[in-house]
């Protein structure tokens, strides 16, 4: 509703008052602004002159954009006086609609004009230009050309700008033909056009050329155009090279020239040059306008100083959405999510309301936080406001779901998209493939094959992802011969292939496709020597990033991270310490890859420089502390690391993982009560839920203890079904302690879930075995057989020198098996002399000769190791070994008496734990 004054009385002036009173007309109040007083200005009627009364009104609402007014002031129009009989209003009202983004309402009342004017026409081609709608323009240009309107300078302008829109560089030259045979060519605001024009249709030669035609450049638009032309093409140092002739040409700056020049600074290497066009904005108060400020604000966000964007918005009188969204769009690409949020909370108190682009920014923030809640209101304001159906939004919603893990949604949101683009496509197949649905994910990629989108290599990635989730080697193939095929191999796709050829397990491919890259980056080595180490391949890793360090390819982060991986799992010291050292002579953060140190060497047997490195980093995270507590626990110091984990909940909160860790440190350091109570307090004080990991290991402690009642009652009350590897520790202990009942009832659950471990059987063969039940035995081998099932033959191996020496059990093929054999014949006869030796043959559960088994338990790998050890290492240093397999009785015991009798440290490390022996004593107290 209109805003209406009232008829004020005639007002006496006293006598004595000699100033006459100061009106204002309309238009004066217009020009100053204001739109509220304007408002209250109109007259009720304007038949007399309404052209003079609304027309001032209608350019301030188009300059303000303020289509509500804009509308009201239709409507008066409408009941004072006939607008169809006016042309000139009526061209202001299209001018106003077009300005006001509502390009329906201007073709309303162009379509209504009984005559039109070449400005009506203008004003029509301007709306449809500003708001982005090049072809309806050249539609109405060919009306244009139908009824015979002339065309001057501004409909040349207008038709250069849809072309540049458009890029179309064609259509463009044709419009310049036209102008230069109208004789247009010359006049300022076309030439100006033209280099936009050519600029948009990434010709600067041509936009160049013409400004170079230009006799007197003393026209600031002229500069302006071409200095945008190369700003907006990112040629910044032309365009601002361009900004200094124009300075030495002695030409004032506008704020066109400030916003091009500020759009120059398109990073942090020019935030020098954009702090002086700052100061010097601050120093000519009339270029500080909202468009100046909301560049300025660009600036600073282009180049990573956000404190400085918002201090220059703070600083703005009328915040309009373009300046907000602009600071809003700079937290995100800064990766400040959190200060988005807060910032947007400040965007709605201050009464705005979000737009496209907002809810894009918004959405963004709370997929990277996993605020899943914040994106599913968002999520509902979109869907009330009709933004979902907009295609940035679409995908930005699906990108949302799929980092905070909602599939549905996610799925949903894609679904109600009426178009999809590629990255639609791709966006939701990644969802999918990143939260383990790989088949839907391959679903939706056989349906793409079906609709006319080109594939492009990130869509490729995705599919490769859900290949390594599903582990099916024959899809990769599939896929990889797809993109021979299509020419989409590129080395990006190269190395994922390398990489998902490793997760599934097929390293000879992996290797293959290694080998045909030709220009391999540090990401190709990195791949290959990951999936090495994830085959168990831990020899040929090693050997592999020896020969990227003879390149000149430096190893990144994770190729170091792998390579100390392969070094873990040998026990390789000396390799682990090369690596080491390549890290600090490298000057890498060692706090990056702290945790692979700490596992490194413990698993190397030498916790003191794993605890070394823990101290060293200022800033320990979760997965460091959860290192160094798995570290203590795996060699038996399992006070030390419930000490470790109680200091780190001080400042961190631990997750399943630290729990598991210090829960095993329990189990092997026989703490039974603390393990209870340990696993009572994540449970419930922490709101964890109990992997099946975190019950096995209870399970595993409580056996120890000879606790097997309670192990067995605790199996039954969990929440869940309990899994093989759980049944596996209770059966464990029923073996340990002789609990023949229980254990027969561990043997028939493990047996009913038809496991695919093959160590399950072999634990169950076992069993019957040392009850004599030989022919149980023998039925479960032959099951293992029928499901291709091998049990891993134990191995030992030991790093001497430069090498790492592995043995098989009875092994002959080491080159001095001569020498090995004879010095482990001399070690035994002394541990039976002088240490009371005697075999113990209950260990061996094969049904053969007393005699046989006994040399059996003399030819196990880890005593070649030791052997081979005491032959080729120095005295006093100690000797280490490690094992795939957990160590038996007799072997445990062998090794004490050696500890003993030859004055050496052993340190053992078996599938379950770390040993070590001195003096006749092993640091697990026979707890293993």
């Amino acid at each position: 509703m209109l805003i209406q004054t009232q008829i004020n009385p005639t007002l006496k002036i006293p006598s004595f008052s000699r100033k006459p009173i100061q009106t204002h007309t309309l238009k004066d109040i217009c020009l100053r602004g204001n739109l509220k007083e304007a408002f209250q200005s109109l007259p009720v009627s304007s038949n007399d002159h309404p052209d003079e009364t609304y027309a001032p009104v209608l350019e301030l609402c188009a300059q303000k954009k303020a289509l509500s007014q804009g509308l009201q002031i239709h409507a008066h129009m409408i009941k004072s006086c006939s607008v169809s009989e006016s042309v000139f209003l009526a061209t202001k009202l299209v001018f106003m609609y077009g300005k006001c983004g509502s390009v329906r309402n201007a073709e309303k009342v162009f379509d209504q004009m009984g005559q039109r004017s070449i400005f009506t026409w203008n004003a029509m081609i301007g709306a449809y230009v500003s708001n982005g709608k090049p072809f309806e323009v050249l539609q109405t240009y060919k009306e244009m050309r139908v009824f015979g309107v002339s065309l001057d300078a501004y409909s040349f302008s207008s038709l250069l700008k849809a072309s540049g829109l458009l890029k179309n560089l064609y259509l463009g030259a044709e419009i310049h033909g036209l102008a230069v045979k109208f004789g247009y060519d010359s006049t300022v605001c076309v030439v100006n056009s033209l280099v936009a024009m050519y600029a948009k249709c990434d010709d600067l030669f041509g936009a160049r050329r013409l400004f170079g035609r230009i006799d007197q450049k003393d026209d600031v638009v002229s500069w302006n155009s071409i200095i945008s032309a190369y700003s907006s093409n990112g040629r910044s140092m032309e365009a601002l090279e361009l900004f200094r002739e124009m300075q030495k040409a002695g030409l004032d700056s506008n704020t066109y020239t400030v916003v091009a020049c500020l759009q120059a600074c398109e990073d942090y290497s020019f935030r020098k040059l954009g702090k002086e066009i700052h100061a010097a904005v601050l120093k000519s108060a009339q270029l500080l306008d909202a468009y100046v400020a909301g560049a300025l604000v660009a600036m600073y966000v282009r180049c990573c100083k956000m404190s400085e964007a918002v201090r220059t918005f703070n600083k703005l009188e009328e915040k309009d959405k373009v300046a907000w969204n602009s600071v809003l769009t700079g937290f995100i690409q800064n990766g400040m999510c959190s200060e988005a949020l807060h910032f947007f909370h400040d965007f709605q108190n201050a009464g705005e309301k979000p737009d496209q682009v907002t809810v894009i920014s918004i959405l963004v923030a709370c997929g990277r936080l996993g605020y899943l809640l914040n994106g599913m209101e968002l999520h509902a304001y979109a869907i009330k406001n009709g933004f979902d159906l907009d295609l940035q939004v679409g995908n930005t919603l699906i990108d949302m779901y799929a980092k905070c893990s909602c599939v549905n949604y996610m799925g949903y949101a894609f679904n109600r998209m009426p178009d999809k683009d590629l990255i639609s496509w791709t966006t939701v197949i990644a969802g999918y493939a990143q939260n383990s649905y790989a088949l839907k994910a391959f679903e939706l990629f056989r349906e793409l094959q079906l609709i006319d989108i080109d594939v492009d290599p990130m869509m490729i990635g995705s599919i490769l992802l859900a290949c390594s989730e599903l582990a099916c080697v024959p899809q990769v193939k599939e896929i990889h011969g797809y993109i021979m095929r299509r020419g989409l191999s590129d080395v990006v796709l190269r190395n994922m292939i390398v990489d998902v050829y490793g997760e599934c397990g097929n390293i000879d491919y992996a290797v293959q496709t290694f080998e045909s890259i030709q220009f391999k980056d540090v990401v190709s080595w990195t791949s290959m020597i990951s999936a090495y180490v994830h085959n168990g391949l831990a020899n040929e890793a090693l050997e592999l990033f020896h020969i990227l360090n003879k390149t000149n390819i430096h190893p990144d982060s994770i190729a170091l991270k792998s390579a100390l991986s392969a070094a873990s799992s040998l026990s390789a010291l000396k390799y682990g310490k090369e690596i080491h050292g390549f890290i600090i002579r490298q000057n890498f953060s060692e706090g990056s890859i702290a945790s692979s140190l700490v596992d490194m060497y413990s698993r190397c047997g030498m916790v003191e420089n794993a605890h070394t490195i823990f101290k060293s980093i200022q800033s320990k995270d979760l997965v460091l502390w959860t290192s160094m507590i798995n570290a203590y626990g795996m060699h038996g110091h399992g006070k030390v690391a419930i000490d470790l984990f109680d200091k780190m909940k001080e400042n961190l909160t631990p997750d399943h993982v630290a729990f598991l860790s210090v829960l095993y440190a329990c189990s092997h350091s026989g703490l039974t009560a603390e393990g209870r109570q340990l696993f009572e307090i994540m449970k419930y004080e922490y709101q964890l839920e109990p992997w099946p990991e975190h019950y096995a290991c209870l399970v595993d402690l409580l056996g120890r203890a000879n606790c097997i009642e309670e192990a067995y009652e605790f199996v039954k009350s969990m929440q869940m079904a309990p899994t093989a590897e759980i049944w596996c520790a209770l059966l464990r202990a029923c073996q340990v302690h002789s609990n023949q009942e229980l254990g027969e009832i561990a043997v028939q659950k493990l047996l009913e879930l038809g496991s695919s471990n093959p160590g399950h059987y072999v634990l169950v063969s076992n069993v019957f075995a040392a009850k004599g039940r030989c022919k149980d035995a023998e039925k479960i081998r032959s099951r293992m057989k029928e499901r291709g099932l091998k049990k891993s033959p134990g191995c030992s191996w030991i790093e001497v020198g430069n090498r790492i020496h592995a043995f098989m059990a009875r092994d002959k093929s080491h080159p001095e098996c001569h020498h090995i054999t004879k010095k482990l014949d001399q070690i035994t006869e002394k541990v039976e002399k002088e240490g009371g030796y005697i075999a113990q043959t209950k260990f061996v559960l094969h049904n053969v000769e007393e005699s046989e088994k006994v040399k059996m338990l003399y030819g196990h790998s880890e005593r070649l190791a030791i052997a081979y050890g005491l032959l080729k290492t120095a005295e006093q240093t100690p000797i280490r070994v490690t094992k795939n397999l957990r160590v038996c009785g007799d072997c445990h015991t062998f090794c004490k008496l050696v500890s003993k009798l030859f004055g050496r440290e052993l340190v053992v490390r078996d599938a379950n734990r770390f040993h070590h022996f001195e003096d006749g004593v092993c640091s697990c107290g026979d707890f293993w």
